[in-house]
């Protein structure tokens, strides 16, 4: 099943439904999993004030996108339905993104998102999808079953994941991703 668009919006309605802040749900998901980290695309920063293009990346950090390729491949063993997962891309994200005309949008506070559905093995093919070169990752998916919810806005250097305890210490643990543990409702490091 490939990811395709849908007008279904019915299905991000649980995104904000707690009625948690919007910059809460926009970096995390919805305030509802056992426990939650941060998937850190760069290095947070190491003094107050440091600006993102000051960080002195790797060589080898992969882009955000690859990155969260990687975390959500962990993140599948943690679902009972990684065949039918979501996707959302917030409109904003490139002045060449072309929502399919009509399209209805999720709304959440500040955002409106373009909704697709597929199986998470079906990223691969995310730049197809939504016929943009972007290095950006999904803004949101997570799985029909809602057992987790990645979440990667586009101000933070940083991707939030809400998941079971068992799925944050697989992301904590996986080869090649840098994830830390989070509070949601807490300060989060940022670039000036």
């Amino acid at each position: 099943m490939a990811i395709t668009w849908t007008s279904d919006t019915t299905g991000a309605d649980w995104l904000g439904a707690t009625g948690a802040p919007w910059w809460q749900v926009v970096r995390f998901g919805p305030p509802v999993f056992e426990a939650y980290a941060r998937l850190r695309y760069v290095p947070d920063p190491a003094f107050p004030g440091q600006r993102e293009a000051e960080v002195d990346r790797p060589e080898d950090l992969p882009p955000d996108l690859q990155q969260a390729r990687t975390a959500l491949a962990v993140l599948s063993a943690f679902t009972s339905t990684p065949d039918d997962c979501w996707f959302a891309i917030w409109e904003g994200c490139s002045s060449s993104l072309e929502l399919p005309p009509g399209l209805p949008l999720h709304a959440l506070p500040h955002r409106s998102y373009g909704l697709l559905r597929g199986a998470l093995n079906d990223l691969a093919d995310w730049e197809e999808t939504v016929r943009i070169q972007l290095d950006a990752p999904p803004a949101f998916v997570w799985p029909a079953d809602r057992s987790w919810c990645f979440a990667s806005d586009v101000d933070p250097h940083y991707a939030g994941v809400g998941a079971s305890e068992a799925a944050v210490r697989a992301l904590l643990a996986a080869p090649g991703l840098d994830a830390v543990r989070a509070e949601p409702s807490g300060h989060q490091p940022t670039y000036s």
